[in-house]
Parts: structure tokens; sequence; C-alpha cells
């Protein structure tokens, strides 16, 4: 059956080992090694899924940037509004006297997210920033 439990082992280096117990430790006492290894796979599975050309996939884009930084602002809108039809959704938040952090909803073919997000990543000003992709399918 799909959903029978297969084990298998697992070797790794002790150091490695205990970081991944504190890990499982953080996660709550609900948790132990085995499912926080179908959590880890499970996670990598849609990651790989997300970057297939044709799937479609929901994502969030992160950004951190200053918004004294010269026509950024013009910029995040104009490409904003290139890709109307793949953002769904922007939240902004200003975080002090100079930064901003902005979360954009995106919607989309695989790699249309990702040119979208690596334009806006790109742009001279932003700090950091990082998109998360899921998909509706099950894994």
């Amino acid at each position: 059956m799909a959903n029978d439990l297969m084990r298998f082992s697992v070797a790794m280096p002790e150091d490695l080992l205990m970081q991944f117990d504190a890990l499982v430790a953080r996660r709550g006492l609900a948790r132990n090694r085995s499912e926080v290894v179908r959590d880890l796979v499970r996670d990598a599975l849609v990651e790989d899924n997300c970057r297939v050309p044709g799937v479609e996939v929901m994502g969030s884009l992160t950004i951190v940037y200053d918004h004294h930084s010269s026509d950024l602002q013009d910029k995040l809108h104009s490409i904003q509004h290139d890709y109307y039809d793949h953002v769904i959704a922007t939240t902004h938040v200003h975080v002090d006297h100079h930064a901003c952090l902005e979360v954009i909803i995106l919607r989309g073919d695989s790699l249309l997210v990702q040119t979208l997000a690596d334009k806006i990543l790109g742009l001279k000003g932003i700090k950091n920033g990082k998109l998360v992709l899921a998909t509706a399918g099950a894994v």
C-alpha cells in the first residue's frame, strides 16, 4: 500500500546527528527523528517540484530595502505592474526610518515566478530577500 511505512537506515557523522537531534527537540514533544525526516523529505520534494517548468506555483517573496535608494520604489512598482496578473498582493512594513520590509504574494508558472523574483531581488537597494514556493499538489 502507498501509505505503509518503510524502514531504512541513515549513516551520518556524530556531530551532524547531534545537531539533527537538537532540531528534533526544537520541533516539539510530539516529534521524533522519523517525523522530522519525513517533513524534510516532503519539503525537498515540494521545492524540487516547484522548479519544474510548467508547474503552477504560489510564492511569497520577502524583501528588505532602504526606501531612500534612488528610484527603487518606482522600479519595484514598475516590475509589479508589468506582472500584474501574477502579483496577487503585497504587504509593506516600515521597519525603521530607512528600512522597509515587503512581502509580495506571487502566482504562476514556476519559471515565470522565479524570473519575476530574480528581477526584484536584483534591483540595486534590495538589502536581502527570499522566495518561498509552494504547489497546491500533494507530495
